[in-house]
């Protein structure tokens, strides 16, 4: 049986990002270990956080229910603060994760890697999707660290393919989404980090059909209820036009020869 690890920066960036992968990787018979890098500190804070509950702590718990529906076997934490987007103060913050040491940082998730003798690592790509800080440096530590595992470990990285967004788009509305929603958004805008969103299509190399794990993967998203303005436009999205935006999600991998394949990865 396969192990492999999934990297993420935030509480519910596994369920939006790469969701469907993991839920068929687990019904599959796979073993996969879930990794998450910061507490989300700096998400969307709900009013209804009880004495003394942080929402570090919120967000912890909505993770493990959401790893438990995708058929997360293992939970691991690098435990890092969430960085805040791109110039905020909290960048500066000696325990945010974007200004992390790489060889401690790698070193914890090679230790990790090491105990369950992963065959597969999955992180980013070089600017994290979108250029949120601690995005990038998931794609930093996850390529540091694979230069630290006793055992050479494959690896991959998560992407959104910029070019069938901007094809869906053109395309209209998704089926069941109400004309002019969705219409202002634009994938080649800038994202945090000055670039557009994800990576043209040339260069990823594996497109997954999602579309068989789709429930799990919207299950997975309501579970992280906290954040309300990101999770409630992903839910608030009809079941058949939500099918057509995240029923692929794509990867690329190093070193492998150009041109993107529909199959299984792992």
């Amino acid at each position: 049986m396969q192990t492999l690890v999934f990297v993420h920066a935030h509480p519910d960036d596994e369920a939006s990002q790469t969701g469907g992968s993991i839920a068929r990787a687990a019904a599959s018979g796979y073993r996969v270990v879930l990794v998450v890098a910061t507490g989300g500190e700096h998400g969307e804070s709900p009013e209804d956080l009880a004495p003394g509950e942080s929402l570090a702590d919120r967000r912890r718990r909505e993770l493990e229910a959401s790893a438990a529906v995708l058929g997360v076997s293992r939970v691991a934490w690098l435990g890092y603060h969430d960085s805040g987007m791109t110039g905020w103060a909290q960048n500066d913050d000696p325990a945010a994760f974007a200004r992390a040491d790489l060889d401690e940082a790698g070193g914890r998730l090679a230790q990790i890697v090491d105990e369950e003798d992963a065959q597969v690592l999955v992180g980013y790509d070089w600017h994290g999707g979108y250029g949120h800080p601690d995005h990038v440096q998931v794609h930093r530590v996850v390529h540091r660290a694979a230069s630290l595992v006793a055992r050479p470990v494959r690896l991959l990285e998560a992407t959104m393919n910029r070019d069938r967004m901007r094809a869906l788009m053109a395309a209209g509305p998704p089926p069941g989404m109400p004309e002019g929603e969705a219409s202002d958004f634009d994938p080649d805008q800038q994202m945090d980090d000055g670039n557009p969103l994800g990576m043209p299509e040339a260069e990823i190399h594996w497109a997954v059909d999602v579309t068989a794990q789709i429930a799990t993967k919207r299950a997975a998203l309501a579970c992280h209820a906290s954040q309300v303005s990101d999770v409630s436009m992903f839910l608030a999205v009809p079941m058949e036009a939500f099918t057509v935006m995240f029923g692929a999600e794509f990867f690329i991998e190093p070193g492998r020869e150009p041109g993107m394949e529909w199959g299984w990865p792992f």
